[in-house]
């Protein structure tokens, strides 16, 4: 049997002596007998014994792939292929295995000559040290890019037993661009990368890793050994291969003034279930792995491998809604519902110049503004009575306010909970397109920080406007396109919300079917996201690092009602869900809580869904986490034996034989007919935008 910290070694040539392309790689082992497998390529091995004693390569050993955790297969993009045989500097594989028995990759090769050759980009932690019982420790690693351009497709990340979460960016004119982010805990694969990042001369490449010493009675150094750490994230890319680099690394400690600036995501652990920590304990450290697991269950975000499923039971007793048409939480974590009590939007509400036709009902009796416990569903708190007569959307800032809109008053008001307006902005009742007036607006976000608001404005007007915390009027835009010449102005903004760690404004352009992203401080055009699966019509998003969206029906297209949750960088759909015994009849507005509980209101149902990912389905696909853009330094050969050797206090240990590791149809319950149709009230758009 071989033991806990041994390293294997086996070398043998590559079965060619003309110029060969690995295209493919089949991992053939488990985690429950093997932790790792690296394999290098190089001239000349040091061995061709069973035990990595002198390391594994005479000459600079190249990794070509990397394994771990019971990782799925990684593919590479068509074209693609790391050279290896006559002309590339390696004649020969060795494959090091950590911990195992004799299991292999299998490398699927061909001759046919690559146009693009793939190689490995490795940022790795050297000089931190984890002291016990710290809450977090950060290894910061930064380096320039300085060479031809490279086209990332895959990345991965490695840590041993204290890793909470690594995140790798770009950063480009001071402007952090997530190239990846993954819990070590899990499946150490490859996971995919945005195949539009491309990484050139001048860029910088970044990346974190976030450690916890709790559990530790001592400090925990970088090391070889199951007992230190470590911090690698991998970039697998593809470059020209006329100017082909297969292994390029950074190994520099970035700055604490660049490090400032780095997106929250990166200092937020990513939720591990049970069951998948559980199966990733090895070697022994069961007691070590416990402890983590207990401190990522109070941190939880959404992980990729996820399946959102109704809560049947919430909430426990009637809430007594009307339409709701606004969701948003509150600095408390408590659920606020925005709803419109006896009143309803219908054909007749408004004319067709969109002024409100029903003011002689008088505002809402009721309270329209709800505190709900998210956990049982029982009302906490309730206020809005008497101010509000068609609510739309609502949120809240830092101070717990509430900002809402009004779709009959044409304004968006400011209320601290005690049914009396902070601040009103528009006139009421009062229809207009110039920077003192809305028309029939949609949603309000609010910057967490500056306080700036936000207002999509709406369903006669086609813009986003921008005010500072007191009311003043900044600025507004339009919709936006990567191709200005085809800009196709917004059909009812609908639903926004701020981006905190990316400072952003998204829109839900409901009638175009797409979300549409800004940078908050300018309003230039970041991205789109348009997928088939909307069916036309995005009502509603929210963002938790992952986008929540709710679709509606479309009389052009047939697509079930549905929620989303969508990976921002890479636009990939990660999971669909919808309830289980009463269908979405029109939801309308979506809001996530920080441990991952959605919340969907329906203005058709009259009522809010709850969703949890407590039941996970390993058949989900693995949606690969956010992933943008990257880059780095190439360096000479790397000997981690000698060079931890000469640093005092770590181990070398391991590291001789190492390299490195809808329309809103808002109906009566007793008319299903699309007549009181919220389309009705709504003024055909402006032909462009503003």
């Amino acid at each position: 049997m071989f033991q806990s910290d041994t390293y294997l070694c086996m070398a043998f040539p590559v079965p060619t002596s003309q110029d060969a392309y690995i295209v493919d790689f089949i991992p053939r082992a488990s985690m429950e007998t093997v932790h790792h497998m690296l394999l290098f390529g190089c001239q000349t091995p040091v061995s061709t014994s069973s035990y990595c004693v002198q390391g594994t390569c005479e000459d600079e050993a190249s990794i070509i792939y990397a394994w771990a955790r019971n990782a799925p297969p990684t593919k590479l993009p068509r074209d693609v292929g790391f050279k290896v045989g006559r002309n590339s500097g390696m004649s020969y594989f060795v494959l090091q295995i950590h911990y195992g028995d004799h299991s292999y990759p299998l490398n699927c090769g061909s001759h046919q000559r690559q146009p693009f050759i793939a190689g490995i980009y490795l940022l790795m932690a050297v000089d931190t040290v984890i002291l016990p019982g710290k809450r977090v420790t950060n290894a910061d690693i930064a380096c320039d890019y300085t060479s031809y351009p490279i086209y990332p497709f895959a990345f991965r990340t490695h840590t041993h037993h204290l890793g909470k979460v690594v995140s790798g960016y770009r950063i480009r004119d001071g402007k952090w661009s997530l190239i990846g982010r993954q819990s070590p805990q899990l499946p150490q694969a490859f996971y995919p990368a945005n195949k539009e990042v491309n990484v050139k001369y001048g860029d910088t490449i970044a990346a974190r890793c976030l450690f916890t010493g709790e559990g530790r009675t001592s400090k925990t150094y970088i090391g070889g050994t199951s007992d230190d750490e470590m911090c690698n994230f991998y970039i697998m890319y593809y470059m020209d291969s006329k100017h082909a680099i297969p292994y390029m690394n950074c190994m520099e400690t970035g700055s604490r003034e660049l490090f400032q600036h780095i997106p929250a995501e990166a200092n937020t652990p990513i939720a591990v279930s049970p069951g998948d920590m559980n199966s990733m304990m090895h070697m022994g450290n069961h007691q070590e792995n416990k402890s983590l697991l207990d401190t990522n269950k109070a941190q939880q975000v959404l992980d990729q491998d996820f399946h959102l499923e109704q809560v049947s039971t919430w909430p426990q007793s009637s809430l007594q809604l009307g339409q709701v048409s606004g969701l948003a939480l509150d600095t408390d974590s408590n659920l606020v519902i925005f709803h419109r009590g006896d009143h309803h939007w219908g054909a007749d509400s408004f004319n067709s110049k969109a002024r409100y036709l029903q003011r002689s009902l008088g505002p809402i009796q009721q309270s329209t503004i709800l505190v709900v416990d998210p956990d049982k569903g029982y009302i906490l708190k309730a206020s809005g009575r008497n101010m509000f007569y068609l609510p739309h959307g609502i949120t809240t800032d830092k101070e717990n306010n509430y900002w809402v809109t009004d779709v009959a008053l044409h304004q968006v008001i400011s209320s601290d909970g005690s049914d009396r307006t902070l601040l009103a902005l528009g006139e009421a009742f009062t229809p207009g397109s110039d920077s003192n007036h809305f028309c029939q607006p949609t949603d309000v976000a609010v910057d967490t920080e500056t306080g700036n608001i936000f207002v999509s404005d709406g369903y006669c007007n086609a813009r986003i406007l921008k005010f500072s915390a007191d009311g003043k009027y900044l600025s507004e835009w339009g919709a936006g396109s990567s191709d200005r010449r085809r800009r196709i102005p917004f059909r009812i903004p609908h639903s926004l919300v701020f981006l905190p760690n990316k400072q952003e404004v998204c829109v839900a352009d409901r009638e175009n079917g797409r979300i549409q992203c800004f940078i908050a401080e300018t309003g230039e055009f970041v991205k789109e996201v348009k997928k088939e699966e909307f069916g036309g019509e995005v009502f509603a998003i929210t963002y938790n690092g992952l986008i929540f969206a709710v679709n509606g029906d479309s009389p052009y297209y047939s697509a079930p009602l549905r929620g989303f949750v969508i990976d921002y960088s890479t636009k990939d759909i990660l999971d669909t869900f919808n309830p289980e015994k009463k269908e979405f009849k029109m939801p309308h507005d979506i809001a996530v809580t920080k441990d991952g509980s959605v919340f969907v209101g329906d203005a058709g149902n009259k009522s809010v869904f709850k969703f949890t990912t407590e039941k996970l389905h390993h058949s989900v696909k693995k949606g690969g986490i956010e992933v943008q853009e990257l880059e780095g330094k190439a360096v000479g050969s790397l000997n981690l034996g000698n060079f931890f050797a000469s640093h005092k206090g770590y181990s070398r240990q391991g590291f001789d034989q190492l390299s490195t590791e809808g329309s809103d149809q808002e109906r009566n319950d007793e008319d299903s007919s699309d007549s009181e149709n919220e389309e009705y009230s709504a003024v055909p758009p402006p032909q462009s935008s503003s």
